[in-house]
């Protein structure tokens, strides 16, 4: 496959609105609701805690699917980082919702699971642990995030796949700025609550 196909279609199936498809099986919108992310938290509350297994799911698929093409199909590592990003960037700004997406954490992960299983599992684990302790999605998903370039660098991985790692951190970042607000100010939903992330 050419290599720039596949960069763009990355971004196509990044842009793919699982969360929002899924809801509509059920006549509900997760942009109306809580805090109108399309991600795998807010259409468990539109849409049910199945929906919003098979949503988180799905946006893992959409970031394992390009980037394993990319390594199978024997592209240079700079241009592997480059389809995961373009699917990443697919999630945050999906061509089909006019360009307003998701977070990115999940379809992350699914880009993370094939760079470096053993990068992105200690991220899972810190997640893990901080939402057992505070219940924050958000605040899990955040400290996970950090804690991958650090891994990245500690396993000795492609300078290319450190310098990703950290772009995208600091996109989901910003994309997580009115939840370190709420967190900063202590109205942050937990997990099992109405409102929130």
């Amino acid at each position: 496959m050419n290599q720039y196909l596949l960069i763009f279609c990355a971004y196509l199936i990044g842009s793919i609105p699982i969360g929002v498809i899924l809801a509509k099986i059920k006549g509900k919108d997760p942009r109306k609701v809580g805090s109108g992310n399309i991600g795998a938290t807010n259409v468990m509350r539109a849409a049910g805690k199945t929906l919003g297994i098979i949503t988180l799911l799905g946006d893992i698929l959409k970031g394992v699917i390009p980037t394993l093409l990319a390594v199978h199909a024997g592209l240079p590592v700079i241009l592997i980082g480059v389809v995961g990003f373009a699917t990443f960037i697919g999630h945050l700004y999906p061509v089909f919702l006019k360009f307003k997406g998701g977070k990115g954490v999940a379809t992350a992960l699914g880009v993370y699971l094939v760079l470096s299983p053993l990068a992105i599992l200690a991220s899972i684990l810190l997640f893990i642990l901080v939402l057992l302790k505070w219940r924050f999605v958000s605040a899990g998903s955040i400290a996970g995030t950090a804690l991958v370039p650090l891994t990245l660098y500690m396993l000795k991985a492609p300078g290319e796949y450190v310098c990703l790692s950290l772009v995208v951190g600091i996109l989901i970042l910003v994309k997580h700025k009115d939840n370190i607000k709420r967190l900063m100010a202590g109205t942050e939903s937990r997990m099992g609550a109405a409102k929130g992330k």
